[in-house]
């Protein structure tokens, strides 16, 4: 990637846009996007640190992050900044690169400040440009990777400014041992008959329990309609955890850990849902609280039979 790249070739991928308000100055803001020392604090999803972080804050400058995950694996990200218009707009090309040094995906990042009343509005707009196919679980993971990069931004600029809750969690002991329990949650066949709360029926279209693969169903409901969900795995560590993007309204990065507990597995759901209209449509339109409940009382159901 070279300073002289070209904001618009071949970036005509998936584009997302986020909007956030801060109660912070926007000086302060665009300070946060272009000091190393503040980017090395909230660059990257919730859990990541940035134990490599070089920013040239001037068009043409490079941007060198090393992201560590909690897994301690390392993700190193390269940009250049193609506009800076302080402290109102910053336009940034960035790359991740495959272990053999090729493009694995290109991404536009721009990013607008406007300040009233002493608060400042973000939007952020990243559109995804040439990608390989065993890209798609980075760029699947986008959307929520930026969004939980704002949680953290907001941190950083407005310490005392509440991040809305937007996390659903249930848990269940499920009378199981963990590997019998984690394939209820990976085999279709399994997953087809206790998905959902009750009265639910599924038809499961695609599921590849690998990062990157998608699991595609429709939910049948009791009331005769038909509810369409697209997934992608983000990760899988069998029988331990499963991660994985809803990308349908609403949307939501799912948590699923399996531990050894007394009386057998102790299952923890967690939905982080990108922003607070997709909780309340979780919710209240949804009732997701009571079906995750009902959820995980069809898990242990169904491994109970099965089990026998």
């Amino acid at each position: 990637m070279s300073g002289n790249a070209s904001p618009g070739a071949e970036l005509v991928g998936r584009e997302i846009t986020l909007t956030r308000t801060f109660d912070a100055p926007r000086s302060l803001v665009f300070k946060a996007w272009t000091e190393p020392e503040h980017v090395a604090q909230w660059w990257g999803p919730q859990g990541f640190t940035n134990p490599v972080c070089e920013v040239d804050a001037r068009v043409g400058g490079l941007v060198r992050i090393h992201m560590q995950g909690p897994d301690g694996g390392i993700y190193p990200m390269r940009g250049v900044f193609q506009e800076l218009v302080a402290p109102e707009r910053i336009v940034l090309l960035t790359g991740v690169d495959a272990p053999d040094g090729t493009v694995r995906f290109e991404v536009l990042t721009t990013v607008t400040l406007v300040e009233s009343g002493g608060r400042t509005t973000l939007t952020l707009r990243a559109r995804v440009g040439t990608a390989v196919a065993d890209a798609a679980m980075n760029i699947a993971g986008m959307e929520p990777g930026w969004s939980q990069s704002l949680d953290r931004l907001q941190a950083q600029v407005a310490p005392g400014q509440a991040i809305p809750a937007r996390e659903l969690v249930t848990e269940r002991v499920i009378a199981a041992p963990r590997a019998l329990v984690f394939r209820a949650w990976t085999e279709p066949e399994q997953v087809a008959a206790w998905w959902g709360p009750n009265g639910f029926t599924n038809t499961i279209h695609q599921m590849d329990v690998r990062p990157g693969g998608m699991w595609r169903l429709t939910m049948h409901g009791p009331d005769g309609r038909d509810y369409p969900n697209e997934n992608v795995y983000l990760q899988v560590a069998p029988p331990a955890l499963l991660v994985y993007y809803h990308q349908t309204t609403p949307k939501f990065v799912a948590v699923a850990t399996f531990e050894d507990a007394p009386g057998g597995t102790k299952v923890t759901m967690r939905s982080n849902f990108l922003s607070s209209d997709d909780f309340d449509i979780a919710l209240n339109v949804v009732g997701a609280r009571e079906g995750a409940k009902q959820t995980l009382e069809r898990l242990a159901d169904h491994v109970a039979r099965v089990g026998r």
